[in-house]
């Protein structure tokens, strides 16, 4: 006999590679993952893009799976995914224009002009607290449209961030949600908390979603449906939401990956000219609160670097996960000038190196210089009391040790949690369909201690 189905929430992680749908049972464990990958196809410039048709069927074809199993009952449906593109839907909710890369090069004279009338670039950086980046400045994708193809944005009912397009899949509703406007859009103002005068003057504030709460369910369209559909969260700031419900101390959390991202939540001075050249930003939790964040290529670095390591020592690039912390390589070269800029490492002459386990460690203390410098853009003395650190280099010990050793009035922890993005969409709205209290052990913890003398 079959038994009562299990009561979940379905996840659905879009990033650029993978495609996920997770079931999250109540006690937040994973019991049913499916991933998807597609092969992109290209807009009308011939550049590449991701093939929202294929995604489109891939949400339905996921859920359609789920439910035919008949195991699990889906109480709610959330929805995570990069943020910085815009699906342009028409009044019957089709999209008419392919779903541009945010990578796409910007026209330069569109951007000066636009920069001209709205006081300059770094005037206008600082009202938007966004970094001047080309078209992932979503906000200015829709510019783009509105003065390139006049006659097609005129059709566009709504400019919906790609989370918000797919929870209207489901949800039929258009809304606009906190996270996705306030991740360096170019679309917010944050001094004074509403868009930015250029998106009233352009009229595109009439193509804008009314915006809702990141906690706020909705009712599906299918008829007889009985579960809830989430507005959609912007990724980065869907995985530091874990750490906003079970943290209330002061905290950072350095989020690591190809990118490696700083957020202080307990930092809300607005942004310096100064912290923005740095490669500082703001972006938004789910309850519009502004968030001060700096930005590190440090995963990239890293790839790049073991590459050149390995090839110069003829070694494989797997040996460097195994490369145990040596005390002796740290204290024989702490002594130098070690330069925090990211890529100064990458001008040595490895020939200076015994072999490729000196050659890394010198290489991570170049690399965690660099990652003081822009953690410490959002620390301003905050009263930090811990710094989180979660994805890659959260399992390198030399990375975590030098961490360490540079912040000793903080604790150091190395966090792990499984799927951290599609986690926070999950707890986000724990309210509306989890009958068991939010759990407080999801987040794991390993406490790095400092050696010696501060390293900085």
């Amino acid at each position: 006999m079959k038994g009562k189905p299990i009561p979940v929430v379905a996840i659905f992680d879009v990033g650029k590679t993978n495609k996920k749908l997770f079931l999250f049972n109540e006690q937040y464990q994973i019991v049913f993952e499916r991933s998807a990958r597609f092969l992109e196809t290209t807009d009308e410039d011939g550049d590449s893009c991701e093939n929202l048709e294929s995604l489109r069927l891939s949400v339905f074809d996921s859920l359609h799976e789920v439910f035919r199993k008949g195991e699990f009952e889906i109480k709610a449906i959330n929805f995570t995914s990069y943020g910085a593109s815009f699906v342009y839907i028409d009044k019957d909710g089709r999209p008419l224009t392919p779903l541009y890369n945010y990578l796409k090069e910007y026209p330069k004279k569109l951007l000066e002009s636009f920069y001209a009338q709205y006081g300059g670039k770094d005037k206008f950086s600082l009202e938007t607290s966004s970094p001047s980046l080309g078209s992932l400045n979503s906000g200015l994708q829709i510019y783009r449209l509105l003065k390139l193809k006049s006659a097609l944005f005129r059709d566009v009912k709504w400019a919906l961030h790609l989370p918000q397009y797919l929870s209207y899949l489901i949800s039929g509703q258009a809304y606009s949600d906190m996270t996705s406007i306030g991740c360096h859009t170019a679309l917010w103002n944050f001094k004074q908390n509403n868009y930015h005068q250029w998106v009233l003057d352009t009229g595109i504030i009439q193509k804008m979603a009314p915006i809702v709460q990141g906690d706020q369910l909705f009712r599906a369209t299918f008829p007889g449906s009985g579960y809830l559909v989430g507005s959609g969260l912007h990724d980065s700031s869907s995985a530091l939401i874990p750490y906003l419900l079970n943290f209330h101390e002061p905290f950072v959390l350095i989020s690591t990956g190809t990118w490696c991202i700083s957020f202080n939540p307990f930092n809300d001075e607005p942004l310096t000219k100064d912290e923005l050249n740095e490669d500082c930003l703001q972006y938004m939790t789910f309850t519009g609160k502004p968030v001060k964040a700096s930005r590190l290529f440090a995963g990239y670095e890293h790839e790049e670097q073991v590459k050149r390591i390995a090839n110069f020592f003829q070694v494989s690039t797997g040996k460097f996960k195994q490369i145990a912390l040596q005390w002796n390589i740290i204290e024989k070269y702490q002594a130098l000038d070690i330069s925090n800029e990211l890529s100064a490492f990458s001008s040595i002459d490895l020939s200076h190196f015994d072999d490729y386990t000196e050659a890394y460690h010198v290489f991570m203390m170049h690399l965690v210089k660099a990652q003081i410098k822009a953690t410490s853009l959002v620390l301003q003395n905050k009263g930090v009391q811990r710094i989180f650190v979660d994805g890659g280099f959260s399992r390198n010990v030399i990375y975590m040790t030098l961490l360490a050793q540079a912040f000793p009035n903080s604790e150091v922890f190395g966090a792990s949690m499984a799927q951290a993005t599609a986690l926070g969409a999950a707890l986000v709205i724990h309210d509306h369909w989890n009958t068991q209290a939010m759990p407080n052990d999801i987040i794991e913890l390993r406490y790095f201690r400092a050696k010696q003398q501060p390293y900085a």
